[in-house]
């Protein structure tokens, strides 16, 4: 039996603390937006785009579970396949219109030299797989990512990552709450992968309910991270509200995300990466993986912290195996805490109330009973 997992957030507690890897979004928020309801369609702009940029390449892997996924060139993610590294991944809002925005990263990637060489100087062909959510009631149901969405993702790509209502989780929902993007990183004490990073990204807008109707704090809530945010269990009235409010709720689907680590593994151990993945997006989330979800999770290994090979593994396994038992823990405690954090620091956007409307008091900002 493994001992228990010891790891410390790391510097800014975002999928950028892994070396090499970028987060950027780009996204239209109109301050006038509306939800469409019952047949309505809504009005203004609430959609956008996230990319999570590695220019350097990164091996990867990918997990489909959501039983209506939307995705781009995750065959190739398959381990037996020939394409071994990644420069970018999409996640989008828009439903299937907005894998286009995918078109728009390879565009940039091509322009900045990033990409498979496939013959004569300049000749490359950028690798960028990627997943979309369906927030099309979310606003004008016509306004989608495009090409230029993921352009200008990428290029705005750095090392600070914005949470909340932006990039693909601007038209985001969890239920009847608002849902977005959230990040978390874990650096690993002692161990074979001492010193590795690990980190996830996460849009949450899932068909299942992101809180416990007894108690209102959401589902993966940490005892650490309840401390350090401050947050307490709701009010009574709060949450005989919410509950209420929750049996009214609108089926949006899909929670998609990244997850990266620094160390070196192959595209085999980045798969088992990405299905441990959802092991914290099934505590966060409850039900999840339903058959309206298009739940995937993609696994990025920059390879930039070398690990010294561990001693007394048997000749029968690969050396990276205990360091992936580690990676893989941490893989899905950082998506657990990424869509708490996705759901927390969510903003209202087209009249979709967030968290912290629908439960003020856990905030202690109301004295309610």
């Amino acid at each position: 039996m493994s001992a228990p997992l010891r790891a410390v957030a790391g510097p800014t507690d975002s999928l950028c603390d892994v070396a090499g890897v970028l987060v950027g979004h780009e996204y239209r928020r109109d301050p006038d937006a509306t939800l469409g309801v019952d047949g309505a369609l809504g009005s203004g702009g609430a959609t956008g785009t996230t990319v999570v940029l590695v220019p350097s390449g990164a091996t990867a892997g990918v997990d489909v579970r959501g039983g209506g996924p939307g995705t781009r060139e995750t065959d190739l993610l398959d381990p037996s396949h020939s394409v071994q590294q990644v420069n970018a991944v999409l996640l989008s809002g828009g439903s299937a219109y907005g894998l286009a925005a995918a078109d728009g990263v390879m565009r940039w990637l091509e322009e900045h030299g990033h990409g498979i060489p496939m013959g004569r100087p300049g000749q490359i062909v950028p690798i960028v797989p990627g997943a979309v959510i369906f927030d099309l009631p979310v606003g004008d149901w016509n306004v989608r990512p495009t090409a230029d969405f993921g352009y200008r993702a990428a290029e705005r790509a750095g090392s600070v990552v914005e949470t909340g209502s932006v990039g693909a989780g601007t038209g985001a929902r969890a239920g009847v709450l608002k849902g977005g993007v959230g990040t978390a990183s874990a650096v690993i004490e002692g161990g074979p992968a001492d010193g590795v990073t690990v980190a996830a990204l996460m849009v949450a807008n899932p068909v299942g309910s992101v809180w416990d109707p007894e108690t209102g704090l959401p589902w993966g809530l940490t005892r650490a991270d309840a401390e350090r945010r401050g947050i307490r269990p709701p009010s009574a009235r709060e949450l005989t509200a919410a509950n209420a409010l929750a049996e009214k709720a609108t089926v949006l689907n899909t929670t998609i995300g990244v997850v990266a680590t620094d160390a070196r593994l192959s595209k085999a151990s980045c798969r088992r990466v990405a299905v441990a993945g959802h092991d914290g997006m099934a505590r966060a989330i409850r039900p999840a993986h339903s058959p309206l979800d298009g739940d995937t999770i993609f696994a990025l290994a920059t390879g930039t912290h070398e690990v010294p090979p561990p001693a007394g593994v048997p000749a029968a396994f690969p050396n990276e195996l205990p360091i992936l038992d580690a990676v893989c823990t941490a893989a899905a405690q950082c998506v657990q805490r990424a869509i708490v954090d996705a759901v927390l620091a969510a903003t209202t956007v087209a009249g979709v109330p967030s968290y912290r409307d629908v439960f003020p008091s856990a905030f202690g900002t109301s004295a309610g009973n």
